[in-house]
Order: structure tokens, then sequence, then C-alpha cells
């Protein structure tokens, strides 16, 4: 499970969902773009948009399937949700959870954190962290479990700046897949307000 608001997906994202993939050797990595996202203070782009871009995002990642079953929830999305779904849904699979560093470290403040590491390997991904003088990644703070670590090289790219830059009018093509950059011009996302 790889979950996010993918608003957009940059290749960041897709970076970590083909390491994730080669390196856990995945049979299936089910990307899952987040409905209401609980802990998002912005509104987030309508879902059949960010549904539209992670499907052009993940087209070419092998093993990979974008699942758009939280963007049906009524009300706030929480992974343990699609975990436990998922965990009926395929009770003999080994279920797990691939998540960057930087969500790593707030992963004790989600909805039944504890259950979401029993329920799941947790598989942590380090990325370019946002200062060179900010703190190393520290897993002290995560729920007891199994985990695993992808290795990624740092890719200092955000959703953020990309919906800063499209919205200025510059050109967003290093960041994000081209089909990607194409759909968010054609559907004019991210206007600078």
């Amino acid at each position: 499970m790889f979950g996010g608001a993918f608003d957009p997906p940059h290749l960041g994202h897709v970076a970590l969902a083909r390491a994730a993939v080669q390196q856990l050797g995945l049979d299936q990595l089910r990307v899952f773009p987040t409905g209401q996202a609980w802990h998002k203070a912005r509104e987030l782009s309508p879902p059949e948009h960010r549904l539209a871009m992670a499907r052009l995002a993940f087209a070419d990642v092998p093993h990979t399937m974008v699942d758009g079953r939280e963007l049906q929830r009524a009300g706030p999305t929480y992974t343990i949700d699609t975990l436990r779904e998922l965990q009926r849904e395929f009770p003999q699979a080994q279920l797990l959870l691939v998540i960057g560093a930087d969500q790593a470290e707030s992963l004790h403040s989600w909805r039944d954190s504890a259950e979401i590491a029993r329920i799941a390997t947790i598989s942590i991904a380090a990325r370019a962290r946002p200062t060179t003088d900010a703190p190393p990644f520290d897993a002290s703070s995560l729920p007891p479990g199994r985990r695993e670590s992808v290795e990624l090289p740092p890719m200092p790219v955000s959703s953020t700046e990309v919906r800063r830059l499209a919205g200025a009018g510059q050109d967003i093509t290093a960041l994000v897949p081209a089909p990607v950059a194409r759909y968010i011009a054609q559907h004019h996302l991210y206007p600078t307000n």
C-alpha cells in the first residue's frame, strides 16, 4: 500500500513506487489517492483529477495499480481502514505500508498506529531532508513492528513546489511525469488565487 494526496503525483512518488516494487520484491503495489485527508489543512484538488493524475503517473511502473476506493469514502480517510479492507480481501497476503520518512515521523499520530504496525510491515523510504541542518530520521517514535527500508536517491521535489510553479505558469516538466504535466495544463489545475 502506497497512499498519498498525489496532488499532484511527482517524480519522487514514481521513484518511490519503482524502488519499493524492486527492492521489496512486491507482487503488487497498490497506490491509493487519499479521500478527505484528516491531516491536511488545505483543501485537496477534486478527487477525479487526483485519481486521473495518479493513473497517468504510475501507468508505467511494473506491478503497480491505482486503487480509487479511498476517494469513494465519506468523511476523513484513514490508512487503518484501507489496511483492514486489504487484510479481509487478501487474508494470505503479507501487507506492507510504503511511506516516506517524513510520514513515518508522524506515524504515531495516525489513527490506530499500533494496529497499522501490527497489520503491515512499515516500509520507510528516506527522502532529502527539507533543510541541510534538519536532524536525520529517528525511528524510535515508530510503534513496535516489522520494518523495511527502501533506498532512494535524494529527490528534493514536493507537490507543494509543483503546485506553486504550475500556478505561476512555470515549467514543471522536470518535476512530474510528462502525462501529468499535460493533464495539469489541460485542466488548468493549481491556478494562482
